[in-house]
């Protein structure tokens, strides 16, 4: 069969008296509802990647690669997510499907591709639902380590499944909320750190650069290398912007924003919270997560040894919504791909179907129950070993899905481009286009062969095959999906641009939602801000 009919969904047009184009649900072409607005959807991008990759995982990161290790891993993993992020905007305003990213690889680059990209984000989805269950067990040890293990899972399992299970609008407003604690107590995190860090805190201890003084990098060049897929896996989320336009009112005012708002939280909460950890707390400590001792947030114990006691126990709850709230995007981003997969034809048909409220019953169901599934290999195991098999296999599928959306991006211009279009003709342009995606392109496929260096020399190890595959079988899965489906559609390798249907599954917008009133003196503005807020 045709790779290109195969992929191709129908989409109508509409045209007004005056001629303008005013479809206004055939982009996505699916049973999802457009009901969240502008707020959801930026709130959702600024805290859906803010949960145990931050919190918890910089504590690992600070110990194998140092202060220096870890801020320059989230610099660099910062960089590519801001790429990736303007890729997204430029092609969910064009195109916002249900799976989003998969259904773009599947229409510019090839269906074996999108096939590989779908069924391994899903499972990565799987998965950062049980990392995050696992991961609100850890925090919940800071207070009771009484309470057993799968008792903790079963009841968190149960409030995602809840918050999933519910409408749309509901789950919106719970992500609103969390990321609204999330974005606003980072503020209180850097302030106070600064204070701690200079000796303002009740132990009075000046602790300044210390830690960067004497050993940036505890573990070396290797050591560096060795954070970067834990700071693949703290950002992995931020493209969940991408799946949330299919039910988006108008992503044609809403992406840009959520867009524009990228580097908020890449300044805010990586770069200068990780400073903040660095400033404040050894490379050294045994209490790290991770370490041998009580395995705590780097940021609660940088209260704790400040003898700021109440600051550590509001600290560990905010982590603990955190991590909950991530989960319960892990749930919807995955019932949404595998929705998507079925709109291409790659999954159950049963799982193209959602109910009246936009709720995509068969995804969910299967998202959940494995998620909460693989959770309970905590049960035998420490928190921080299931956090690092966990992490190295999301990131790795977080890797290849920001390969893949960059690469998409590019050959959706050139498509554009060779069919005779303008530029001008988008609906929205990206200004870092193509500099942007070659770059976040790039080093996808450089950290992919990096995690195949550790995979193979841990560090601190020795060359093992079983921790080889525990830590690279992503991307051995990836590849015999991948030529599993070679063998099934056959056909080119690559996807044959000038016959592409540009028109096809893309939305069109009216002159109204292409306008954007004329804005005029501070108050006007704050006026409009607020509306947009509000939509």
């Amino acid at each position: 069969m045709e790779d290109s009919k195969r992929l191709e969904t129908p989409s109508t047009q509409v045209r007004s008296e005056s001629g303008d184009l005013v479809v206004g649900d055939h982009g996505a072409d699916s049973e999802l509802r457009r009901i969240l607005g502008t707020r959801h959807l930026t709130m959702i991008a600024l805290g859906s990647s803010i949960g145990m990759g931050l919190w918890l995982g910089s504590g690992t990161s600070l110990t194998s690669g140092g202060p220096a290790g870890i801020f320059l891993g989230y610099l660099l993993a910062g960089s590519m997510i801001w790429s990736v992020s303007h890729s997204i905007g430029e092609m969910a305003i064009m195109y916002p499907l249900p799976s989003a990213f998969v259904q773009w690889t599947g229409k510019f680059i090839c269906p074996s591709a999108a096939l590989a990209l779908g069924w391994a984000y899903w499972f990565s989805y799987c998965i950062t639902i049980a990392n995050e269950l696992q991961g609100l067990v850890t925090v919940l040890s800071f207070w009771t380590t009484k309470v057993p293990t799968a008792a903790w899972i079963t009841v968190f399992w149960f409030v995602i499944i809840a918050i999933n299970i519910g409408a749309v609008t509901v789950f919106g407003e719970v992500e609103v909320i969390a990321s609204t604690i999330k974005f606003g107590w980072i503020f209180v995190v850097i302030i106070s750190c600064i204070v701690i860090s200079a000796g303002g805190a009740p132990n009075h201890e000046a602790i300044g650069f210390r830690y960067w003084n004497s050993e940036p990098f505890t573990h070396g060049f290797k050591g560096f290398l060795s954070v970067l897929p834990t700071c693949i896996f703290a950002m992995s989320g931020s493209e969940n912007a991408g799946l949330v336009a299919a039910e988006m009112r108008n992503p044609r005012r809403s992406v840009p924003t959520a867009v524009g708002s990228i580097w908020i939280r890449l300044s805010l909460f990586y770069l200068l919270g990780s400073l903040m950890v660095t400033i404040c707390v050894s490379p050294h400590n045994p209490n790290l997560f991770g370490g041998s001792g009580t395995n705590a947030s780097p940021f609660v114990i940088a209260y704790r040894e400040a003898d700021i006691e109440p600051m550590a126990h509001i600290m560990n709850a905010i982590i603990f919504i955190s991590v909950l709230s991530t989960g319960s995007i892990s749930g919807y981003a995955g019932a949404r791909t595998s929705m998507g997969l079925a709109h291409l034809g790659m999954a159950p048909k049963q799982f193209a179907h959602a109910d009246k409220t936009g709720r995509p019953w068969w995804g969910l169901a299967c998202t959940l129950i494995i998620g909460g599934g693989l959770a309970y290999l905590n049960v035998d195991h420490s928190g921080a070993q299931v956090f690092g098999w966990f992490s190295n296999l999301t990131s790795l599928f977080t890797l290849f899905g920001w390969g893949m959306i960059c690469l998409s991006h590019i050959r959706f211009r050139r498509a554009w481009k060779l069919q005779g279009r303008s530029a001008a003709e988008l609906p929205w342009r990206t200004w870092t286009y193509p500099y942007a995606a070659w770059w976040g392109l790039f080093w996808c496929c450089l950290l992919i062969i990096v995690e195949f260096y550790l995979a193979l020399w841990p560090l601190g190890g020795d060359p093992d095959a079983q921790t080889f595959f525990a830590n690279y079988v992503s991307v051995v899965a990836i590849l015999v999906v991948y030529l599993g489906a070679r063998i099934y559609y056959r056909g080119p390798w690559w996807v044959d641009l000038a016959t592409v249907n540009l028109d096809a599954g893309r939305r069109f917008y009216s002159s109204v939602d292409m306008e954007k009133p004329p804005v005029h003196g501070g108050v006007a503005k704050a006026k409009r801000a607020l509306e947009s807020l509000m939509e």
